[in-house]
């Protein structure tokens, strides 16, 4: 009789449910979009080359192909739930936004995004764009590009965005917000190598200090014992190892990490699925990072990285035979004048952030 008993019992204990730790996960996303514009004439801007009368005769149909083929790639990197914070660079205005995230199926991920008009010769800037249904906008702002010792060159503005995660089940009031679920946002496209990558070094090195600067206001007006959570990312027109990332902004791999730097994720195409973000003749190249803070590498209180989730998102659509260099190519919208109606000349880069649900 006592074996049934114990039996039973052994049974009964079996059939409880198992209580395990349970994790939330939200996305956070970069992508270069490649001269997103609009097809209208901009009386305000003396650049209208995209448009249907402008060098790259860029018309209404061409302008829907583009938002389609970026929407369905969003939604394949998002595994078809939203994206928490998606930073872009190279749209022109909210309507470009509105168009694909607003009038496309990714409308249902009830995203907003952060814009200001920034000084672009050609129009095009950063952009911020987030899911309300995981994050509060505390506050936004921009910090233009300046080089003392080249005042008249002007250049993208470095865009700021401070948000708060909501947590699963209620909404977040500004009484309830913890730091530990406080991230800080720099969305980054430095100038380009257009006029030469050795003639410009010190154009992005500009860029390079400037976010430097706003990150260690931001870690230096923390509460002692507290990390606070920053996340860098943009189109650094530059690789990891060079100056302007490696010396300047002190982004190292986490496996080179020295005391006062920042931890550059994409900083070793180890372990991200793909060689690079672009390809320049035979060469890929890691130009779009992502780079945080030690608060975000912590596994203590609120959201923090999941390790080993960095990748470059390479779907087989978004790339095309290279005929001339071998291996693969990006499909991309235009190749100077020429018009192939793909996607884009970078790849986008992305990491998963997770949360203990208590």
């Amino acid at each position: 009789m006592k074996k049934v008993l114990v039996l039973l019992a052994f049974l009964c204990i079996m059939a409880l449910p198992t209580v395990e730790a349970q994790t939330e996960s939200v996305r956070v996303a970069f992508w270069n979009m490649e001269n997103f514009f609009d097809p209208f004439v901009d009386s305000t801007k003396a650049y209208n080359a995209f448009t249907e009368d402008g060098m790259q005769h860029w018309t209404k149909s061409r302008f829907y192909k583009k938002r389609n083929n970026m929407y369905k790639a969003i939604l394949a990197m998002s595994e078809n739930r939203p994206i928490g914070i998606f930073g872009m660079c190279e749209v022109e205005n909210e309507y470009v936004l509105k168009a694909i995230f607003e009038q496309t199926p990714l409308k249902k991920h009830n995203y907003r995004y952060v814009h200001y008009e920034g000084p672009d010769k050609r129009g095009i800037d950063p952009a911020i764009v987030y899911s309300l249904d995981h994050f509060m906008l505390v506050e936004s702002a921009v910090f233009p590009y300046y080089n003392p010792e080249d005042t008249a060159y002007h250049s993208r503005d470095i865009l700021y965005a401070k948000f708060v995660y909501r947590d699963a089940g209620r909404e977040t009031t500004g009484r309830e917000v913890m730091a530990s679920d406080t991230i800080h946002v720099f969305v980054n496209h430095w100038p380009s190598r257009y006029s030469g990558e050795l003639e410009t070094v010190g154009s992005r090195s500009c860029s390079a200090a400037i976010l430097r600067s706003k990150v260690d206001s931001i870690v230096a007006a923390a509460p002692e014992g507290y990390h606070p959570k920053v996340i860098m990312m943009g189109d650094l027109n530059d690789c990891p190892t060079d100056p302007s990332v490696y010396d300047v902004l002190r982004a190292r791999h986490p496996s080179e990490m020295e005391d006062g730097c920042l931890y550059n994720l994409f900083g070793k195409n180890d372990g991200l699925g793909f060689e690079g973000t672009l390809k320049h003749q035979a060469d890929w190249q890691i130009f779009d990072q992502i780079i945080v803070t030690e608060g975000v590498m912590g596994n203590g209180e609120g959201l923090h990285y999941q390790h080993g989730s960095a990748r470059i998102f390479h779907a087989d659509f978004m790339l095309e035979d290279d005929e001339t260099y071998h291996g693969k190519k990006l499909f991309r919208t235009y190749i100077g004048p020429r018009y192939f109606g793909g996607f884009s000349d970078h790849l986008p880069v992305y990491i998963d952030l997770m949360r203990n649900a208590e």
